[in-house]
């Protein structure tokens, strides 16, 4: 059995997660747009390897930080999706999902600021 929470605290609970970011960080999220979606599209999941759109908690869209240069101005902003129905399907308990957010917002943001799989796997976001 899922998890069950209400749009409104699994939204809040996104942004207690991002609130836990050192305040110094806050300047480097500037203007990406962090967004809860029910689930990926197959042609998202497909796009980031995943045969299942299922599988897929959350999604970084951008261009990390360490990898602008003076051609990336202009462009749409940078965004983070977290996929609400995903993460309840995994959880069992409330406690759970507080876990899942967290970690699945620390990995998006983490692609934010430059990090692959292996980065987050070793701090334990993976």
């Amino acid at each position: 059995m899922s998890a069950r929470i209400s749009d409104d605290e699994f939204a809040d609970l996104v942004g207690q997660a991002l609130s836990e970011l050192p305040a110094e960080f806050d300047r480097y999220l500037d203007g990406v747009a962090i967004d809860i979606e029910s689930m990926p599209d197959r042609d998202t999941a497909r796009s980031v390897g995943l045969r299942s759109r299922r599988h897929l908690l959350g999604l970084y869209v951008g261009v990390p930080l360490t990898q602008r240069s003076i051609e990336h101005t202009g462009r749409l902003p940078d965004r983070i999706v977290i996929y609400r129905e995903n993460i309840l399907r995994v959880c069992r308990t409330r406690q759970q999902v507080v876990d899942q957010v967290r970690k699945t917002v620390l990995h998006e943001v983490g692609h934010h600021f430059g990090l692959d799989e292996l980065d987050l796997d070793g701090l334990g976001y993976g």
